[in-house]
């Protein structure tokens, strides 16, 4: 790994750990292993590397969102697949997956990257797949994006609850959940 692939991923475990406001370049010099000045070869501020981590942990969740995802099939099996990757995600990815979800809607997100669109245009996708759905008649009637956040957060509090051991999740458990969600946005 890299020098800046090193702060940056002592940057999220120290996020994961302590939380944003308790991260300092003092504990990120220590966490990375590197000199006080390494930093500013790579970010001019802290704020810059949280961009950078944040932007990276959307990339890799974009990616992973649509891994599998066949436009072809119907539209409950897009939904399906969209909500087991969110979980795998979250299972496979938990401080990727809890920074994005905890910090997406702080001011130390640039609006640019809290409004990107992923390489892979994963919120894109499942827009469309929400409009497709509501065109359709089979998903209720409301903004795309509140739609997309509630799917979201049911995953995500089950996810939270998961982290930490309030209770297991196996695989029919998760069917049980990308079900639940489902329904919760049907007509």
């Amino acid at each position: 790994m890299s020098k800046k692939e090193d702060i940056m991923t002592a940057t999220l475990d120290l996020i994961h750990e302590e939380g944003l406001q308790s991260v300092t370049f003092a504990k990120l010099f220590k966490r990375a292993n590197v000199g006080s000045g390494t930093i500013y070869n790579y970010f001019a501020s802290k704020e810059d590397l949280v961009n950078a981590v944040y932007k990276k942990a959307r990339v890799h969740w974009g990616e992973c969102l649509l891994q599998g995802y066949e436009p072809s099939a119907s539209l409950y099996e897009r939904f399906k697949r969209i909500q087991l990757n969110r979980f795998h995600f979250g299972i496979n990815f938990p401080k990727e997956f809890m920074f994005i979800d905890t910090y997406s809607f702080s001011p130390y997100i640039s609006i640019e990257l809290r409004d990107m669109a992923d390489t892979h245009n994963s919120s894109k996708v499942i827009e469309i797949l929400i409009e497709e759905g509501q065109s359709q008649g089979m998903i209720k009637e409301m903004d795309s994006h509140l739609c997309s956040q509630l799917i979201h957060g049911i995953v995500a509090a089950i996810l939270k609850g998961y982290y930490v051991q309030k209770y297991p999740l196996n695989d029919y458990q998760i069917q049980q959940i990308i079900e639940a969600s489902w329904k919760a946005i049907l007509v």
